[in-house]
């Protein structure tokens, strides 16, 4: 990187980059796109000759508040049971889902897509917003820190394969009425606007799965 040469002078700044996040082994699990990035320090490191520890500053809007708590939680093998996001408040449901979605493809590595004709059995008593549905339903596919989907758009992408699931599947929508409660805010769609859990349905129907209530 040239701008190790200039430290402290307007030419450090390195311009845009990617900023992988690594696990215990070196490997990258997952990339943030960084703008801004701008070399402060230089220093000999201490993990080996011909190295240096570089301190920069950037701009990441990618890297959500409270994500690397979760980064850590799959660096350490910790993220290994349903059920963790629970406890979560809203703010760190939503870096949970980014996490899920950085990370998918190295907490996915090696792992087929479940074959079409699946059942799957979403809990509707987790689902008291939009963030914490999207966190029951990539759990319920992919398993512990599972993605499927953070906006209605994803989703779509989601149920169209390579996410997971191959469709047509089942979801069995456990407490479906209690979801259906907590999921009652109205989204804006091009006739109109409707109530999130129907659109969430229609979009399921649209893209042949079948939803089981109950």
């Amino acid at each position: 990187m040239k701008s190790l040469d200039h430290v402290g002078s307007r030419r450090a700044l390195a311009g845009n980059a990617w900023i992988d996040i690594l696990d215990a082994e070196g490997a990258t699990m997952g990339s943030y796109f960084v703008n801004d990035v701008t070399v402060v320090d230089v220093r000999p490191s201490a993990r080996g000759a011909g190295l240096v520890d570089v301190t920069v500053t950037l701009w990441c809007d990618q890297a959500l508040p409270g994500a690397g708590e979760i980064w850590d939680l799959i660096r350490t093998g910790r993220l290994n049971r349903t059920g963790m996001w629970h406890v979560l408040d809203p703010v760190d449901r939503h870096a949970w889902l980014s996490v899920a979605l950085w990370s998918r493809e190295y907490q996915c590595r090696g792992k087929l897509d479940a074959p079409a004709r699946q059942v799957f059995t979403l809990d509707g008593r987790q689902c008291v917003d939009v963030d914490s549905f999207y966190c029951a339903l990539g759990e319920a596919i992919n398993g512990p820190g599972g993605y499927f989907g953070w906006t209605l758009d994803a989703l779509v992408d989601c149920l169209r394969g390579g996410w997971g699931a191959t469709s047509p599947f089942t979801l069995q929508w456990q407490y479906s009425a209690v979801a259906r409660a907590r999921l009652a805010e109205l989204r804006a769609t091009g006739e109109g606007e409707a109530i999130l859990f129907d659109l969430l349905l229609e979009i399921f129907q649209e893209q042949g799965i079948q939803v089981i209530l109950q």
